[in-house]
């Protein structure tokens, strides 16, 4: 009889722990008129011509597929695994082995094509660390000069009153990322010469994406809500689920099961009707090579780009309800 106390006790403490470490309300700038919109999205007019094969590094800054890279340190952080290298070159690399090295590529190229800042990002299909073959991985440019100085919280920002940063919100949601960690978020400074810097804000390790989304929801209000979301890369979970489950006058629910879901209640029909005209304008060509530079095969490619566009076709959907 001792033991029922107990055990309840330790599940009030744990809903306590979880409630105290749920996230804050998201808050507004003190002066809207004197953020710089620019350090989190730029306005893309070449929407229409960027190149989704390359991405944000373009083919300039490509890791070689025969080139050997140093191994300078292993890193055992999060979910996938993963190096540090370095090439002949002297170039710095983040390596990251396993199942979200591919959805990584992809996702970072959509949102690179949309006007977020992205680092340099590329898939290859293996590569030598100087005693094997290693297998496929994400290679991502320590790019000089850029350089990581804090995190960035998608709850308190300088940037929440914007529809760009309500479309970021939206296009992950397209995209079925769900690993919405503050961690992930990087504001970077960068040193555009001797003199003149800037800092742009970055979500960064998408691979957590391509997948679905599950997570019960009572469990957002324990620590267990750190756990995985979902799943990733996984096509046929991909296509079962749908961006939007269903419209109640101005309350859009959306087919998401995570945990950020009170994030979601600051979006509104034009924030997503701006998100998915802004993808709409992307070719099919465009949206193949986002693919096809992660290595999937052209089955898988079509399947993909095809659930892609039935959810941004929901988006545009919202313009005549």
């Amino acid at each position: 009889m001792r033991k029922r106390p107990l055990i309840v006790g330790i599940f009030v403490a744990a809903l306590a722990a979880g409630c105290a470490g749920g996230a804050s309300v998201q808050t507004m700038p003190d002066d809207p008129a004197g953020i710089d919109l620019g350090e989190l999205w730029v306005e893309p007019r070449d929407l229409a011509s960027r190149d989704l094969f390359y991405g944000a590094g373009g083919l300039a800054q490509a890791p070689g597929s025969s080139a050997t890279y140093q191994i300078v340190a292993v890193d055992r952080t999060g979910f996938s695994p993963g190096y540090d290298v370095r090439d002949a070159r002297g170039g710095d690399w983040s390596v990251k082995l396993g199942v979200e090295a591919q959805p990584e590529v992809v996702v970072s190229r959509v949102l690179w094509a949309l006007g977020y800042h992205q680092p340099p990002t590329y898939f290859l299909l293996s590569w030598e660390s100087g005693t094997r073959r290693e297998p496929a991985a994400r290679f991502r440019r320590e790019v000089p000069g850029h350089t990581v100085v804090s995190h960035w919280s998608w709850y308190d920002n300088p940037f929440a009153a914007s529809q760009a940063f309500k479309g970021l919100i939206v296009a992950n949601l397209i995209v079925n990322n769900w690993d919405w960690k503050i961690s992930n978020n990087k504001i970077y400074d960068i040193a555009e010469s001797s003199k003149e810097r800037r800092r742009v804000y970055v979500v960064r390790d998408l691979g957590a994406s391509l997948g679905r989304t599950s997570f019960p929801g009572w469990l957002v209000w324990t620590p267990f809500r750190k756990m995985a979301q979902g799943s990733r890369n996984d096509l046929e979970d991909f296509e079962s689920q749908r961006l939007i489950d269903r419209v109640d006058g101005t309350r859009i629910d959306f087919d998401y099961h995570g945990t950020n879901a009170r994030l979601l209640d600051a979006v509104t029909a034009d924030d997503v009707l701006w998100t998915c005209r802004l993808m709409s304008r992307l070719s099919d060509q465009q949206w193949d090579d986002a693919f096809r530079a992660a290595g999937y095969e052209e089955s898988v490619r079509r399947r993909y780009v095809a659930k892609v566009k039935s959810k941004i076709a929901e988006g545009l959907a919202l313009a005549g309800s």
